[in-house]
């Protein structure tokens, strides 16, 4: 009988359980129990709820136990959110959102002692305001008693594992995103910790995929009926476990992973430091077997996200794929927008600002919700050949297809906006490419399967994935200069 992982995956607005196996060639993936992660705003704010959240993991637990059971546990995140331990093993506060504003202003205050491309070369990561050295640099100007009197931080996945075996540890594929590790050394940079004046000793032991936090302790066990099985760190960074699934064999492949943020990457065996990367924003985060996963952070369906919550506030409740079919039936190429323009970082009337940003930019002013929606598509596939292009002279190498993964996959017209635009073919798929990716390291540590190249391989070889073959591509080209121009690239 095949090992079960339950995994639990932690997304923008719900978090889900999912029990995935191997079995004859095939993952199995059956969902045990969605629930909300939406969070916390206070006037002090935004925070992660978590006493809610990690309820809701034990009911998990509960669940997944009475549907048959599971022979280990993993976590995956979004990167650089934390908690603070205190000396007594309990939190100072609920974790902070990295949409918080309490790092407004704190990524200037640092550029006074380092600029962002010495930032960037030391730490293989571009700056952004999210990230954790920001976070935990409000602190340390903002409330420092907070910071001086914890004992360790926590990255999310790490402190979910916490509560679930009382181990501390810190898994390398997270601590990736935080801009405080040394990419060529695959553990803390310590010397720049002192640097920066942090304390040195909230930083825990690093963890790597494969590898076991702990078991679940006693008194959950005994509390929920489940079974005492390991707690086993897998690539906690919610993008590294998707990579984890792009369904190919080979080396040097291109992925788009598609969700809130998407991620346009490939992954390679070093981090790419030169001032060309920098300068065209990708960055280096940690990846399965201490790989390197190069890739740049573009707004994604966010925007698409952020336009249908507008309108289901205003009774107008589309479904996604009803937005889709109202962009299809729209001309293209009529405006563009830069999709990680900072007007559209923030949730808000994202229809507005896309009609504000056109006009601005002596466009034409899109007025239906198609327009709009075309508008978007039209943008995310442009700003995805405009990658391509800069991937391929960063790494000097040809690239010949690419693979969408993620929850984006379910929008043909994206994917096949996507072939078009970059005139190479797109293999679509798998769609829950974090969930399978987070069990794969798992399984592999449960000896289910060999190695990641032979879930690789069986993931290549399944009914999960679709081609889209490039049309028009000549036309795509010629209105890709048109996009650079509106937008000043």
């Amino acid at each position: 009988m095949s090992s079960k992982v339950l995994v639990f995956d932690f997304g923008a607005s719900s978090a889900r359980a999912m029990l995935v196996s191997y079995e004859n060639s095939k993952f199995k993936l059956t969902e045990v129990h969605r629930f909300e992660n939406i969070p916390i705003h206070k006037d002090s704010g935004i925070y992660w709820d978590i006493d809610y959240l990690f309820s809701e993991v034990k009911s998990s637990l509960s669940i997944a136990a009475f549907m048959g059971g599971f022979d280990a546990v993993s976590i995956d995140t979004w990167g650089v959110d934390f908690g603070l331990i205190n000396t007594d093993g309990t939190l100072i506060e609920n974790p902070h959102h990295y949409r918080d504003e309490r790092t407004f202003g704190i990524p200037e205050k640092l550029k006074k002692h380092i600029n962002d491309y010495e930032l960037f070369v030391k730490t293989g990561v571009q700056p952004m305001r999210i990230n954790t050295i920001y976070q935990l640099l409000s602190l340390k100007y903002n409330d420092i008693n907070d910071l001086f009197k914890a004992e360790r931080i926590l990255l999310m996945p790490d402190l979910f594992a916490y509560m679930l075996t009382g181990e501390i540890r810190s898994e390398y594929t997270m601590a990736s995103t935080t801009q405080l590790i040394d990419p060529n050394m695959h553990d803390w940079n310590y010397d720049f910790i002192e640097q920066l004046e942090l304390p040195s000793r909230l930083f825990p032991k690093m963890i790597f995929p494969g590898e076991k936090y702990g078991t679940v302790k006693q008194e959950l066990v005994s509390e929920l009926n489940i079974p005492q099985v390991p707690v086993i760190a897998v690539a906690g960074h919610d993008t590294a476990s998707a990579v984890v699934s792009v369904p190919c064999e080979y080396n040097d492949f291109l992925f788009i992973s598609c969700g809130t943020w998407t991620l346009f990457g490939t992954e390679i065996s070093k981090p790419i430091l030169t001032r060309k990367a920098y300068l065209s924003g990708f960055t280096n985060e940690g990846g399965i077997n201490k790989t390197t996963t190069f890739l740049k952070n573009i707004m994604g369906l966010w925007l698409i996200q952020e336009s249908r919550r507008y309108y289901a506030l205003n009774n107008k409740k589309y479904s996604y794929s009803e937005l889709e079919s109202f962009a299809s039936k729209c001309d293209s190429f009529k405006c563009f927008i830069n999709p990680n323009d900072d007007l559209f970082s923030t949730p808000d009337d994202m229809p507005l600002k896309i009609q504000q940003y056109c006009k601005d930019t002596n466009q034409f002013i899109p007025k239906t919700i198609g327009e709009i929606m075309r508008c978007i598509y039209d943008s995310l596939s442009m700003e995805f050949l405009r990658s391509y292009e800069n991937i391929s002279e960063i790494t000097g190498k040809n690239y010949r297809f690419i693979h969408m993964i993620g929850g984006g996959t379910k929008d043909a017209l994206l994917c096949q906006s996507t072939a078009n635009a970059l005139g190479i073919p797109v293999f679509a798929g798998p769609t829950e490419a974090t969930a399978i990716g987070n069990a794969i390291c798992s399984l592999i540590s449960l000896g289910e399967m060999k190695d990641i190249t032979d879930a690789r391989k069986s993931l290549e070889q399944s009914d999960m994935i679709k081609k889209y073959v490039p049309q028009n591509t000549e036309i795509w080209a010629l209105k890709y200069n048109d996009y650079l121009e509106v937008n000043g690239f």
